[in-house]
Order: structure tokens, then sequence, then C-alpha cells
């Protein structure tokens, strides 16, 4: 867990302050430094309930998505573009849970050069574990609503649509929400 700063005033705040006083405002700088110091709180909070279990949150991630696929297996290619992480970074996360005994590879038999990932039972056990905590401390941002939540996943999507994460389909957040 990281650890509170228990300062007696609002770090970003007061950044934020001796920011525009040199160079004007600029809401934008505040907001970044905001959206990173969340980013450790949260990777922090994610991190210890996840430590136990011998998995970091790219990690978890991995094994969650094998367990969204039909047959509990999917192609390393498959697994980066889903999560949107570089090619090394799939062989790394694969090789670690391999060692673990979480996955397991084999050749593809679609794609002669490539290699499937497949969960293993083990796999399938800690992920549920792993899961039911971090559901149960509603991944780290408990301090937030139902409602709060979607508000942040709503703010940060024409972040994400304008990187090219994907292209926005216009009645995808109504079908999300049920209408």
């Amino acid at each position: 867990m990281a650890k509170p700063l228990a300062l007696d005033f609002d770090p970003i705040a007061r950044a934020d302050e001796l920011w525009t006083r040199r160079w004007g405002t600029v809401p934008s700088m505040a907001a970044i430094t905001s959206i990173m110091r969340a980013h450790q709180i949260l990777l922090s909070r994610v991190d210890a309930v996840l430590k136990p279990y011998g998995l970091t949150f790219a990690r978890y991630e991995a094994l969650v998505l094998l367990t969204f696929s039909r047959t509990g297996e999917l192609s390393l290619s498959k697994i980066g573009e889903r999560l949107m992480v570089h090619p090394t970074s799939v062989t790394n996360t694969v090789d670690r849970l391999e060692r673990a005994g979480l996955v397991a590879r084999r050749p593809n038999p679609l794609d002669g050069r490539g290699v499937l990932a497949t969960i293993t039972d083990r796999g399938r056990e800690v992920v549920e574990g792993a899961t039911g905590e971090l559901m149960a401390m509603e991944f780290g941002l408990e301090e937030f609503d139902d409602e709060q939540c979607r508000a942040v996943f709503d703010l940060l999507r024409p972040l994400r649509v304008a990187a090219g994460d994907f292209t926005e389909v216009p009645d995808e957040g109504a079908a999300r929400d049920g209408a």
C-alpha cells in the first residue's frame, strides 16, 4: 500500500498555484498530475491484493483475458492486441505466468510460427481468488459510487478514442447502460 503523504495541504493544488504564477493558468497540468497520482495510489492498492497470488496487474489482466476466451487460450499476438501492450511485454508476462504454472504454451495449429497461451486449472483458481478480493475492495475505487465510476470511464473515453485504441460506435454507450 502506498505510504500516505499526510501533508497539511494539497501538493497538486499548490503546484497548480505556483504554475499559474509562473506560466499562467493551465488546468491540464493539475489534471495530468492528479491522474498520475491516482494511478500510483490505485496500482499500489491493487498490487497489495495481487501480490499474495504472485501476480502483477499485467499478469492478472492476461489471466482474466484467457478466462474470457471460449477455449481458455489465445495467441500471444491477440493477448497483446487486447491488452494494448507491446509483444515483448506479452512474452514476458506469459513467461512469468508459465513459470508459476498458471498458463501453458502450445503451438498454434492455425499458425505454424504462432504460440497459444492456455490457462491452467491452477490459473483459473488464482484468477477467481484474486478477482473476488479485487471486487471486494472495488478495485481500489471504494471512495467512488457506481455512477462516479461510470463518469470517470466516460470522461477518459475520448482520450482513448483520440489515441486510436478503438473506433467509437455511436450507440455503444447506450448498449452498455442497458438502453
